[in-house]
């Protein structure tokens, strides 16, 4: 493929203004760069797909083992945490609290 000079770059790039508008290329160049990141970001994830796991060799070393293991203190148990509410929960909440403050806001101030 030959070398592009500075009189072919000058060319194609008027030639580009001519297509795209001077408004417009800069958008165009920007939705290019957003498009070829994607792509990037895509091909990435399949080279890790097709990649086969690498077998790692582990040493296991014996320990000595103590004679009698020191008893663990039991924990007190804790409540479990309650559930989170749903998203139509949460937003009915939000929904009711966004009420409360539009009245508050509209309601006649008293000195």
């Amino acid at each position: 493929m030959p070398n592009l000079g500075p009189t072919e770059l000058i060319i194609i790039g008027l030639i580009l203004v001519l297509l795209f508008g001077a408004k417009k290329l800069p958008e165009a160049a920007r939705g290019l760069g957003r498009s070829l990141r994607i792509f990037k970001s895509e091909t990435a994830k399949l080279r890790d797909e097709d990649e086969p796991p690498t077998a790692t060799a582990t040493v296991v070393q014996a320990q000595p083992q103590p004679a009698a293991p020191a008893p663990q203190p039991i924990p007190a148990a804790t409540p479990a945490p309650a559930p989170e509410p749903s998203a139509e929960e949460q937003a009915r909440r939000l929904e009711e609290q966004a009420a409360r403050l539009r009245a508050q806001a509209g309601a006649p101030k008293s000195q």
